[in-house]
């Protein structure tokens, strides 16, 4: 095996200022890495919610909506963190998903009661308010950070 052990310095590397640059862009969209959690979890309680608050029987179709619902806020929270800087575009989508979330138990669900109701309003008003946050600090990152 090579002995790579004298290269420990990369100040002397060709494309070290263009490294750089590189990496303060791609970490420019993380100001709101915090925000990536909150969103995952609330994805995961939309799946979770006909369940929990115990509305599974009583209305399938909205179960099943707050199912796929879920785990499209949990992918997107996923996307935001695995790849955050192709992402943030994408937080514009996760206030839509807030908005329909509020209207959807009379949408989808049939003679929905106000637990049915409030749940989805509570999830709904959240996610909205995350996609804000993350669609303002993205907007600020990428005009703050210059692209070549």
């Amino acid at each position: 095996m090579a002995n790579v052990s004298h290269r420990g310095d990369m100040s002397t590397h060709p494309d070290v200022t263009e490294m750089r640059e590189r990496y303060a862009r791609m970490l420019g969209g993380r100001d709101v890495a915090l925000v990536d959690g909150p969103v995952f979890l609330l994805g995961l309680y939309c799946a979770a919610s006909p369940w929990i608050v115990h509305y599974s029987a009583s209305q399938p179709a909205l179960m099943t909506h707050n199912l796929i619902m879920g785990i499209a806020i949990g992918l997107l929270a996923l996307g935001f963190t695995r790849a955050p800087e192709r992402m943030y575009g994408l937080s514009w989508a996760m206030c839509a998903l807030g908005v329909w979330m509020i209207i959807a138990p009379w949408i989808v669900g049939s003679a929905p009661d106000a637990g049915v109701i409030i749940n989805n309003v509570v999830i709904g008003a959240l996610a909205l308010l995350l996609g804000i946050v993350c669609a303002a600090t993205s907007a600020k990152a990428t005009k703050s950070t210059p692209r070549p």
